[in-house]
């Protein structure tokens, strides 16, 4: 295999799903202390989300509490409790076209803005006969790291 041209730095975001956001934020910003950031509805994508934030500057992680618009219609953001996994990449293009080469399945829309305003794109949870390697049953978002936090990254990296 190729040499990978691109780097995973680190996890950008989780995102979590119910039936109820208000049951979520009792957890996650009530009891744990995380702030609400911001707030995300898209009737394309069949969300409500409010937009939690930990730690801070480059090493920020969001965690998104979902929760559907219409818990009859797909996507179904909240039959999976943890939606997705968002990882920092430093280089989305390069990743998506050596992923794709390389066998990796993507879900359907290719890279596009996401509810926090960076380049995003998603590997399927599954494989197919094309594309045999997905998530094995998790989404995995890979969004496209601003330039401060991969300068941030590479200095914690030359650190060690």
């Amino acid at each position: 295999m190729a040499q990978r041209p691109f780097k995973i730095l680190g996890i950008q975001q989780i995102a979590i799903g119910g039936p109820s956001k208000d049951r979520l934020k009792t957890l996650w910003v009530d009891m744990l202390g995380l702030e609400v950031t911001g707030n995300f509805v898209s009737e394309r994508e069949n969300v409500d989300e409010d937009i939690c934030a930990m730690g801070s500057g480059p090493f920020k992680v969001e965690v998104d509490l979902m929760q559907p618009l219409d818990p009859e219609k797909k996507p179904a953001v909240h039959t999976t409790p943890l939606n997705h996994v968002g990882l920092w990449v430093d280089d989305l293009p390069t990743a998506v076209e050596w992923l794709s080469a390389n066998g990796v399945r993507f879900a359907p829309g290719g890279i596009r803005r996401g509810a926090a305003g960076y380049d995003i794109t998603f590997l399927h949870p599954k494989g197919n006969e094309e594309f045999p390697i997905g998530g094995e049953g998790v989404l995995v978002e890979l969004v496209q790291a601003p330039p401060e936090v991969v300068e941030a990254f590479s200095r914690l990296g030359s650190a060690r």
